[in-house]
């Protein structure tokens, strides 16, 4: 019996000792090394006194948890970093590479990417310049993170703050290969990304397919990033290049409180660039942005939003767009499939878009679009001597269906409030616009008719009614002021509707007859009391 209880004992008493001992283990080591011009690789690196010289150093040098890299601020370097399997790889304790001492350091890449982080994660990224400009950064991004794995994992966390790059194909590229997933926790913050040739920003993975889709990047943010003249490529005759900030083949995605500008002016390619957009992507909201003069050499896009082909389950909301050669907001898909359904377009404001293509629009709806509510916005275009429609609805492929424009505050300047082309209008719904010509004479282009007056368009289609009785008005906004150029609040404030405005409180309740959510607050921030008035911003309490 001793025997048989020793041997059931001794392996609990074996267990609680290793759970002791686990315990009180101690944490990793985490190491912080340091590079200045004035360093040697020769030591340790442990400190600004022994710091290295070269990233070179650093490159070769394999990182675990936790530790970091700084280079010391407001000194040059010039080579590159390169992050692989062995480096990094713990979400929980990142490597970080920042700066120490004043000001921010600048690599000047060579060879390619300034930083690439390739099949690893657990990487943050801090408060550096990264310059390219030399053949050998034409092909890369400044910062390029890069999965080609096949065993189906996300790598997960990479964090880059406080950067400026340029000089290179894209500012800050994303990618995962052709059968490869991709990252997953990626946030980006506060970066200006300006001068690379093709993109301020982009994110891409392997081809979508409609009948089995998925998406290579998760839980992508993209917060306070400026990405601008970001021109694109001229000798690109087959894609578009130039954007500002592009998510592609993301599931749950963020792009807020960003701006985009004075992007795409040397793209020619028969698709063009656009300020902020996504596509073959779900779940991904763009909130509180600002995109402006952004163009095209050629003549496609140059706009300012865009939920492009094969987005699904997505929402625009609270941006403001405006001077871009293009669509302020385009929802398109020219592929045969049900893929671009779902999305939500609310409290925007475009001023004077599609400035150099009137075949674009305000809100321009075109394509394959399925299932999309377009609702309290507010879209003016002045008359300033080109004549693009305030909303186009455009049919080709699968054309559009269910698709639902409610409670829009649409102006314009001599030139049509709503085009809607022929075949394109049969499963699509207006109900509760205000609809006013400022100066010129008021017209609607519905289905190959031109109509006059609302009363008039309201009885020969069916259009502006909620089942017996009458909806939508064509009244004066009365605006708060004339001037509505300066800076984006400026020009927000410019295209708020006085407190006398006839259409204070008369817009459809959605809530209540159509259990639509719209939220809680306009474009603005201020609080939607009851019904709310038609446009993204509600009259001063």
């Amino acid at each position: 019996m001793l025997v048989l209880a020793l041997a059931v004992f001794l392996p609990l008493v074996a267990h609680v000792l290793e759970l002791r001992s686990n315990r009180g283990a101690a944490p990793p080591v985490i190491h912080t090394y340091h590079l200045s011009p004035t360093g040697d690789d020769a030591l340790d690196g442990s400190s600004p006194a022994t710091a290295w010289r070269s990233l070179d150093k650093a490159a070769a040098f394999a990182f675990k948890p936790g530790d970091k890299l700084l280079l010391e601020g407001g000194v040059h370097f010039r080579g590159s970093l390169t992050f692989g399997p062995g480096d990094a790889g713990d979400a929980a304790n990142p490597v970080v590479v920042g700066t120490y001492g004043a000001g921010r350091a600048t690599i000047e890449a060579v060879g390619g990417a300034g930083i690439r982080v390739h099949n690893t994660a657990g990487v943050e990224i801090r408060d550096l310049v990264i310059v390219g400009g030399g053949a050998d950064n034409r092909t890369t991004g400044g910062i390029e993170l890069y999965s080609d794995l096949t065993d189906g994992r996300q790598l997960d966390h990479v964090d880059i703050s406080g950067v400026e790059v340029s000089g290179f194909k894209n500012g800050i590229q994303i990618a995962a290969g052709p059968r490869s997933t991709g990252f997953r926790g990626v946030r980006i913050r506060a970066a200006n990304l300006h001068g690379n040739t093709e993109n301020g920003l982009i994110s891409f993975g392997p081809r979508f397919d409609a009948a089995a889709p998925r998406y290579a990047h998760e839980d992508v943010v993209v917060s306070q990033v400026e990405a601008h003249h970001n021109p694109g490529d001229p000798t690109n005759h087959f894609s578009n290049t130039g954007s500002g900030i592009a998510l592609g083949s993301v599931r749950g995605g963020r792009i807020e409180r960003s701006s985009a500008h004075d992007n795409g002016s040397s793209a020619a390619a028969p698709e063009g660039p656009v300020g902020i957009w996504t596509w073959d992507s779900t779940a991904v909201v763009m909130e509180r942005n600002v995109s402006f003069r952004n163009h095209t050499a050629g003549q496609k896009d140059g706009g300012g939003f865009d939920m492009d082909q094969n987005v699904s389950s997505s929402v625009l909301q609270y941006n403001l767009s405006y001077d871009n050669d293009g669509a302020g907001y385009l929802l398109y898909s020219g592929q045969s499939n049900a893929a671009h359904t779902d999305n939500v377009v609310r409290f925007n404001i475009s001023l004077n878009d599609a400035r150099k293509l009137p075949e674009y629009a305000g809100i321009h709806l075109a394509g394959s679009v399925n299932n999309a509510e377009v609702y309290h916005n507010t879209v003016v275009m002045e008359a300033r001597g080109w004549a693009p429609a305030a909303i186009r609805l455009q049919k080709f492929f699968g054309g559009l269906s269910n698709v639902v424009l409610r409670n829009n505050l649409i102006v314009s300047g001599g030139t049509n409030l709503v085009i809607a082309d022929k075949f394109s209008t049969a499963n699509v719904l207006l109900q509760g616009n205000n609809f006013f010509t400022e100066s010129g004479t008021w017209a609607v282009s519905w289905a190959g008719a031109s109509y006059a007056n609302l009363e008039d368009w309201r009885a020969a289609t069916g259009q502006e009614r909620l089942g017996a009785k009458v909806s939508g008005s064509s009244a004066d906004p009365r605006f708060g002021r004339a001037n509505r150029s300066g800076s984006p609040a400026q020009r927000a404030e410019a295209l708020t509707p006085r407190r006398d405005s006839p259409l204070a409180g008369r817009a459809l309740n959605l809530r209540a007859l159509f259990d639509v959510d719209p939220g809680p607050v306009d474009f603005l921030g201020r609080p939607l009391v009851r019904a709310g008035t038609v446009g993204a911003i509600q009259p001063a309490a």
